[in-house]
Formats: C-alpha cells, structure tokens, sequence
C-alpha cells in the first residue's frame, strides 16, 4: 500500500452508557461526516493523496473489537465505501464499562501493525462518559504522546455535563490535540463533520 498523509484511529464507545438508538445515531452521523465533500478534501489534498482509517469499538477490560481495518481513502468512491461499512457496523462488543485507557492500547495495536507509512498518526476517542475501569487513560495518552501520536476526544455530555473537562484533563494529548463536544447523540454529526475537517486539515488546537 502506498505511503498516506494521515492514519487514523476512529474509536467509538460501545459501553453500557449507549443505546441501541445513540450507538446507530452514532454510526450514522459519523457516515454522513465521512461523505462530506470538505471532509473527503481534508483527507486527500495532503503530498500523499490519501489518509488511512480504521474503525474500533470499545467497552471494558477486554471489549474492544476492530470493527474495519486499516482502509486507505484516496478517492470519493472510497470515502464513500468506508462510510457505507461505518453505517453497517455491528455493535460487536458487549454493554459494560468504559476503560478508555484500555481502548487507547487497541487504537495502539492498530497504528503499530499499519500497511503503510504515514505522516500522522490520530486517535480519535469518542465517548459519553469516565473510565469507570481497566487502567487510567492519562499514563496511556502519555506514553502515545511521547512518540507523536495525537489524541483526540469528542464527548457527548448528555450523561455527564463535565466530561469536556475530564477528556482535556485526562485522555487527550499529543500535537495538536483537542477535544470537542455536543450535546447529545442528535448533535453528533455536525460535531463529528468539524472534528474530522480539523484533523484532516492539520488545524492548530484553539
């Protein structure tokens, strides 16, 4: 596969804290985000023309599972494609806790085995509340940190008000790194759409 600007970790929380109903609002936005004509510009304007993405759903200790492998998006069509897949992804891993420190060491596994070279390297968490179990995310998002991996967050507050805060404090890190969020799950694609247009574009966190 040839070298891509970007490789991209999209992972998605599957915890207990989700309904059916946000888990397929989630999918669903996060496709229409990836069909957005800016978005697809994003990711293949870059020296390389293409960017990678994989798509992971995570839980508790040991609930992670790689719903779409690494996938090299250089075109509309394929852009597409992967979001089609994204929108029929099952929830494949069960209701329990939330260990986003064990999700960051999946996103981890996924970057270490790449088909190809990359310029950067995201993580992009999304979740609607705290590790409740597993390893604490901060020693994790710091040791991705130290080898230039960015970490992202969009948070969805209509479980906890604050998590912003927490995502800031303990989960994002890395160059360039943000964290975003909506309201609820209806709010998710748009916020998805300009979380994925800043990360495509390389835009300096604010």
């Amino acid at each position: 596969m040839e070298q891509a600007d970007l490789a991209m970790v999209i992972a998605l929380d599957g915890s207990a804290s989700v309904s059916l109903q946000e888990f397929d609002l989630m999918t669903r936005g996060l496709g229409w985000a990836l069909r957005d004509a800016s978005v697809i510009a994003g990711l293949t304007s870059g020296p390389a023309g293409a960017s990678l993405c994989a798509l992971l759903l995570w839980a508790g200790v040991g609930q992670q599972d790689v719903l779409l492998g690494w996938t090299r998006i250089g075109t509309i069509a394929a852009a597409h494609a992967f979001a089609d897949a994204v929108e029929n992804a099952p929830r494949s891993v069960p209701a329990g806790g939330t260990a986003i420190g064990e999700a960051l060491i999946g996103a981890l596994g996924l970057l270490t085995a790449l088909p190809a070279r990359a310029g950067r390297h995201i993580i992009d968490v999304v979740g609607d509340g705290r590790t409740n179990e597993g390893r604490p995310p901060a020693p994790v998002r710091d040791r991705l940190a130290a080898i230039g991996v960015t970490i992202n967050g969009l948070c969805v507050l209509n479980e906890e008000p604050d998590l912003l805060d927490y995502y800031r404090a303990e989960v994002i890190g890395g160059p360039g790194a943000f964290a975003l969020a909506c309201a609820d799950y209806e709010d998710f694609a748009q916020a998805m759409r300009e979380k994925l247009l800043r990360e495509a574009r390389a835009a300096p966190a604010v």
